[in-house]
C-alpha cells in the first residue's frame, strides 16, 4: 500500500465518527442560538438573534479531523460573535469573544440557557468596560 492509499483509508476509516462528531457540534451551536433567543426569560424570545455557520478560519485540514473546532457567527442585536466549540470526550467544550471559555457536561435546556446569559453578561462587561471615560491620576 502507497503513503497515498494509506492516506485515504485513514480518512475513509474515521468518516462516521467525524460526520457524528460535526453533527453534534452543529446540533450544539443550533441549540446555542435558541437559548440565547430565549435568555432573557420565559415568553420573551430575542427577534434580534442571528446565527451564521462558518468555517473556522484556523482550521487548516479537510475533512476536519475529531476533536477540531467549528464555529458560528452570533448576531446579538448591535454585537457579533464568534463561538467555538469542539467535543473533548463526552463535553463540549468552547470560546466566545476575546477571552470567554465554557466546558459543558450535560446540554440541557437550562445548562444552554445558563451559558447564554453567561454569554451575555461577559459581552455586556467587555463592552460597559470601553465605554467607561478614562480616569485620571492626581
Amino acid at each position: 500500500m502507497t503513503d497515498f492509499d494509506a492516506l485515504q483509508h485513514a480518512v475513509e476509516r474515521s468518516a462516521a465518527r467525524r460526520q457524528a462528531e460535526t453533527r453534534a457540534c452543529e446540533a450544539f451551536l443550533t441549540a446555542l442560538y435558541h437559548a440565547l433567543r430565549h435568555a432573557s426569560g420565559p415568553g420573551l424570545p430575542l427577534n434580534n438573534v442571528t446565527t451564521e455557520t462558518v468555517s473556522d478560519p484556523v482550521q487548516s485540514l479537510r475533512p476536519l479531523p475529531l476533536g477540531a473546532w467549528h464555529a458560528a457567527w452570533f448576531r446579538l442585536g448591535l454585537c457579533e460573535v464568534r463561538v467555538r466549540v469542539r467535543r473533548d470526550g463526552a463535553d463540549f467544550v468552547g470560546e466566545y469573544g476575546p477571552h470567554g471559555q465554557f466546558q459543558l457536561h450535560l446540554v440541557g435546556e437550562a445548562d444552554l440557557l445558563a451559558l447564554g446569559r453567561q454569554l451575555m453578561r461577559h459581552l455586556t462587561d467587555l463592552y460597559e468596560a470601553e465605554a467607561q471615560p478614562p480616569r485620571l491620576k492626581n
